[in-house]
């Protein structure tokens, strides 16, 4: 869509020009009127030759200094057009059929009737500039008829010096009138003398020269044969047509370079800057006196604006069209793009291509602006969603270590820091008796709180569902003065506050741990905190701290980490026991779970609950990890070897779901073992389940997505069951043992059973009992429908080289156990 406008205003006066231009007008026209003034009290001098009389030649040049401008050309020059016409060669002809010193004012009569006329039919309203105008050429007329008087004197027409002295007038004309034009345009735009000089002078000098040969030559042929001067119409249309075409190549030369240079510098980091690009290109290339830019964006219309150099808060005075494009990308409306060109007239087809073309690349620049800064927000949204925690917008675990570990590093060795770890009290109450949306209003409130109390330098993450911590880096008086920080904490928090119309109060178990800043980082500190307030709670206290003695990670496990190194090197200490699944009915195998063991080479063997939490805090748990992913695979590739088609299982550290990379190590098994995915099925418990449960979610899904199969162990025992079953897609739930061994007896623990196995037939999971030790509980499990179990009745865990030899008997003999049970759950 295009709309020609009207110009932008329309300025009859002087006012709103730049000072030093205004004084220029000034100083032009007095001295202009100053010349025809002198030039009409001099005496007329009779020159021999002359072919017309003093007035009627007079008015010849009169009429010549007009068509002279109204057969002249305007080009732009930046937002300002130069005029170019005949004058030369008008002066040259009027020098010789007028009186000299009439040759001013005939010239400000022609010159001012033509732009009058000008005025009126090209729509120019400045009346400061045509007067301007008229005054300069009036003025290099008064110099070229001074300068050729005293060259020529009363020599007659005919003589040989009066060319001369034609051509020194002429030249005279021309310097006078140039600088004029020069000076103008840089006080007018502030511009470089030397780029508007050769511009100018590009245009004007050619044209020029070829006015004083046609002058020259027409007052030849008006003395010597007048008819000569028919001849003139059509050669001055051609030199004319001639002349317009090299200004015309020359401005759409420049204009296509300034169009290649500008559209170099409009792809931007943003939109603001892509704006101010495409402005500054738009005055650059079309020589415009001002530019505007409107962008549509989904949250509303914005404007830009810039003038030309020089036209900077005097725009206003400025007349010309103004061209506007609507700018569209893809069907959708970016903008609009407005140009006011400097010309008076009409834009043409060429400036509106031009134009349309400009505000296509400014579109198409404007809309992967917008792109980029959309992936920019995006880019800074997920930063910030990992660093922080969605609820109370306070920093989250990674937050703290990311900032708190570098904090320590800055301090002395033998500083004491402090970590305080806050766990809400009852927050399951909370949560059940307000809702989960109280219980999120709760944990907002609280953290608020925490982070209000917070001194300058003290860091605030939420590390859990209900906890909180609070790194001290400078802890006042060591232990005890972080324990008078804590129980201030502990009542500040305990102050009133009231969630969903209720007024409550929330109770706080705080964890102290104190240590040396160069000792400990942030994430030692937390596991220290977290004993602390977990011993805090068997003893019913409000604050608890840490002491090494209850860590269980301490000089013992130490060594046992360095003994599990040498455990790698080995090929006999990190063991499988492997324990088959089976089909409740028929016995037959439906899968294998692997079961870690240590055989220790001083120790003996060391079961799982012994070294797997030192392994999980330590940097061991990807080797580790590797290992029994080896081992387990391995033994699956030899079952499977003997034609027994049963996945295997492998239990998943919660640190392991927490590793982003932990996908590709699995991957990375499954190829070196050339073992298919869905050979694998990865076992997490409901506690991994709900911690940090974006990132294990994503890791979860990324397991998979490669066909890998999860299954949720220990199933009922975690506060979050069903959340767990219906948040994380997985394959398989296996009954925790607790339920199964209670469930003869215990009509409760049977109707967790029951609904367990109810909730996998209806979301499509398998469903696996573990502990299955009697035939009571195997006939109860039947009745109830469950599908598969493992346990004691049907195999004990074993070495992996007698795993093949289970399996065959279990499935050659599963034909004979398919029998009908008893109502009293006998065989």
């Amino acid at each position: 869509m295009r709309t020609v406008r009207d110009s932008w205003t329309s300025a009859t006066s002087a006012v709103g020009r730049p000072r030093p231009v205004r004084v220029l007008t000034a100083v032009v026209v007095v001295a202009a009127a100053a010349a025809v003034i002198l030039g009409a009290l001099q005496p007329v001098v009779v020159v021999d030759g002359r072919p017309l009389s003093p007035v009627n030649g007079v008015c010849v040049a009169a009429v010549l200094s007009a068509i002279a401008q109204l057969a002249g050309l305007r080009f732009r020059l930046g937002p300002d057009a130069v005029s170019v016409s005949w004058a030369e060669a008008a002066v040259v002809v009027g020098f010789v059929v007028a009186p000299a010193g009439w040759l001013p004012a005939a010239t400000l009569a022609g010159t001012g009737a033509a732009w009058l006329l000008l005025a009126w039919l090209t729509g120019i309203r400045n009346v400061a500039e045509i007067v301007h105008l008229v005054a300069s050429m009036t003025l290099g007329v008064a110099g070229a008829a001074l300068v050729t008087s005293l060259l020529a004197g009363d020599v007659p027409v005919r003589s040989a010096r009066l060319p001369l002295a034609l051509v020194a007038g002429a030249g005279t004309y021309l310097i006078i009138t140039f600088g004029l034009v020069v000076l103008t345009l840089m006080l007018h735009r502030d511009a470089q003398p030397g780029q508007v000089a050769a511009r100018v002078l590009y245009a004007k000098l050619p044209m020029s020269i070829g006015n004083v040969i046609v002058g020259i030559t027409a007052v030849y042929a008006l003395i010597r044969e007048p008819l000569w001067l028919l001849a003139f119409g059509p050669v001055l249309w051609l030199l004319h047509r001639t002349y317009r075409f090299h200004l015309r190549a020359a401005e759409e030369r420049r204009m296509w370079e300034a169009f290649a240079a500008a559209t170099v510098r409009l792809p931007g980091a943003g939109e603001a800057e892509v704006a101010r690009a495409g402005l500054r290109g738009a005055l650059d290339v079309f020589g415009a006196q001002r530019a505007e830019l409107e962008v549509h964006t989904g949250l509303g219309r914005r404007r830009y604006a810039q003038d030309a150099p020089g036209l900077e808060g005097v725009a206003g005075t400025r007349s010309g069209p103004a061209v506007t494009r609507t700018m569209v990308v893809a069907g959708r409306q970016v903008g609009e793009l407005t140009v006011w060109l400097g010309d008076g007239g009409l834009p043409g087809p060429r400036d509106e291509a031009a134009i349309a073309a400009y505000g296509e690349a400014l579109a198409g620049a404007l809309h992967d602006a917008a792109a980029h800064q959309r992936i920019t927000d995006l880019d800074a949204n997920a930063v910030y969603e990992r660093l922080h925690d969605p609820l109370t917008g306070l920093g989250n675990r990674i937050a703290l270590a990311g900032e708190g570990d570098p904090l320590l590093r800055s301090l002395d060795r033998g500083r004491q820091v402090a970590m305080l770890l806050l766990d809400i009290v009852g927050f399951r109450e909370v949560n059940s008796t307000l809702g989960h949306d109280g219980g999120d209003e709760v944990l907002r409130l609280t953290g608020g709180r925490i982070n209000a109390l917070a001194r300058d330098g003290e860091l605030v993450a939420r590390t859990g569902d209900d906890e909180f911590a609070l790194l001290l880096p400078v802890a006042t008086l060591a232990l005890p003065g972080t324990l008078r920080r804590a129980r201030e904490l502990v009542e500040q928090l305990r102050l009133p506050l009231e969630v969903a119309g209720v007024r409550l109060s929330v109770e706080v178990t705080v964890g102290v741990a104190v240590g040396a800043a160069g000792e400990t980082g942030v994430a030692e500190l937390l596991r220290r905190a977290s004993i602390a307030v977990g011993r805090a709670k068997e003893l019913g206290l409000t604050i608890g701290t840490y002491d090494s003695g209850q860590d269980a990670s301490s000089t013992d496990q130490l060594a046992l980490l360095a003994d599990l190194q040498d455990a790698f090197a080995a090929d006999d200490q990190i063991i499988l026991h492997l324990q088959p699944e089976v089909d409740l009915v028929t016995a037959a195998p439906t899968g294998v779970e692997a079961l870690v063991r240590w055989r220790h080479p001083r120790r003996g063997h060391l079961s799982p609950a012994e070294f797997l939490p030192a392994v999980e805090r330590s940097e061991l748990l990807i080797p580790f990890t590797r290992r029994v992913l080896d081992l387990a695979l391995a033994a699956a590739a030899d079952w499977t070897a003997h034609g027994i088609d049963v996945p295997v299982s492998v239990n998943v550290s919660a640190r392991s779901l927490t590793d982003p990379t932990f996908p590709a190590q699995v991957t990375e098994a499954l190829r070196r073992h050339r073992t298919p995915p869905s050979r694998l099925v990865l076992e997490i418990t409901e506690s991994v389940a709900v911690s940090e449960q974006e990132i294990v979610d994503e890791v979860l899904a990324r397991v998979r997505s490669s066909g890998v199969q999860v299954s949720l162990d220990d199933f009922g025992t975690g506060f979050s069951s069903l959340s767990s079953v219906t948040r994380m897609p997985v394959d398989e739930i296996k009954i925790d043992r607790s339920f199964v061994d209670e469930m003869i007896d215990s009509a409760a623990a049977g109707a967790v059973v029951r609904a367990a196995v109810e909730l996998g037939v209806r979301l499509g999971l398998r469903v696996v009992a573990e502990g299955i030790e009697t035939i009571e509980q195997r006939a109860a499990l039947i009745a109830l429908g469950c599908p598969a179990a493992q346990g004691y009745h049907f195999c004990k865990p074993m070495p992996a080289d007698r795993i093949v030899q289970a399996l065959t008997q279990l499935a050659r003999s599963a034909p004979a156990n398919v029998t009908q049970l008893r109502a009293d759950d006998a065989m």
